[in-house]
């Protein structure tokens, strides 16, 4: 008997009917770019350096890579729901610096029941702690509020205790507990 490793999950929901939107305020040097299909390298990009090396990555193998990455973006922003307002990159330009950073990255789609999907949450390590995640997950539920869209949801592996608490202050709940067995990457 072959033992597979399974991993708890959570789902989340929050009630955007209740959610209040702030205009966020960026760290010095940080700015967001609202989708455009010229951002798909920056999103993967963003998605791989903030994936790679996390929990996530054991549980979906595409996290493990650039290229895996970017077949996750591409798949998700090639989904019918895909709602370019609920996504988001962050970027990162220092001074004096000729190349952005691409630090931050979410994605939005609308499941087949009409809620906001929220995809691949996910900020580079050297930018973590700066807010950023807050601000990103903002500006992905007011995307869906001006679409219409009244629940949103997202899933999180148990564990990542930073993000479910983030989630938490949001206004996140937890409605559904899961597990789910890791998927080989795509090709």
């Amino acid at each position: 008997m072959t033992y597979v490793k399974s991993f708890k999950r959570f789902r989340m929901e929050i009630d955007l009917r209740r959610w209040q939107y702030t205009e966020p305020v960026l760290p010095e040097g940080y700015f967001l770019e609202p989708w455009s299909p010229t951002l798909l390298d920056a999103h993967a990009t963003a998605h791989y350096l903030s994936f790679r090396n996390e929990i996530d990555s054991e549980l979906f193998a595409n996290f493990q890579t650039y290229a895996g990455s970017r077949r996750v973006v591409d798949y998700v922003v090639h989904h019918h729901g895909f709602l370019p307002e609920a996504t988001w990159l962050a970027v990162y330009h220092p001074r004096g610096s000729f190349h952005p950073q691409y630090v931050g990255t979410m994605q939005g789609i609308i499941d087949s029941f009409g809620q906001g999907a929220i995809q691949n949450i996910g900020v580079v390590p050297g930018h973590r702690h700066l807010g950023l995640g807050r601000i990103l997950i903002s500006q992905c539920l007011r995307g869906y509020q001006l679409s219409g869209v009244g629940i949103a949801h997202l899933d999180v592996t148990a564990g990542n205790d930073s993000a479910i608490h983030l989630y938490q202050t949001i206004g996140f709940r937890t409605t559904q507990v899961f597990y789910r067995e890791p998927k080989r990457a795509s090709r």
